[in-house]
């Protein structure tokens, strides 16, 4: 298995299980990412932890679902960036497309503060 899929209560945690996402599992991601989309998940974190190298079509794929979070009200969260995978993020320079934090904890944390803040923008 490329990856594992954990349904939480406020998120979809999807953790990076093999240490290079390339045009080989890029796909299946980006069909996982639509499949948790159509269920009505709006928030995803993608755990990188284990992961050394990402290719194009892995950018392709963080893209795909941080446009379906967005699209939904939602926000996707990448966390656990190896030092290539972080370089490659910045040099495409995404790095200022997507949310980023170096822990679990904080990911889960900002998902959070994003739900809340959803939340009062709706009860304004």
């Amino acid at each position: 298995m490329d990856f594992n899929i954990e349904k939480k209560d406020n998120h979809t945690l999807v953790t990076i299980l093999t240490d290079k996402v390339t045009s080989s599992i890029a796909p299946k991601l980006k069909a996982e990412f639509v499949t948790i989309a159509s269920k009505g998940e709006k928030n995803m974190i993608l755990d990188f932890s284990q992961c050394k190298y990402i290719d194009s079509s892995g950018l392709s794929a963080i893209l795909v679902a941080n446009r379906l979070c967005k699209n939904a009200g939602g926000i996707l969260v990448l966390t656990g960036l190896q030092q290539a995978v972080e370089r490659l993020i910045i040099i495409s320079q995404l790095d200022n497309v997507l949310n980023i934090v170096y822990t679990l904890p904080k990911a889960e944390e900002l998902v959070k503060k994003h739900i809340e803040k959803k939340q009062n923008e709706e009860q304004e």
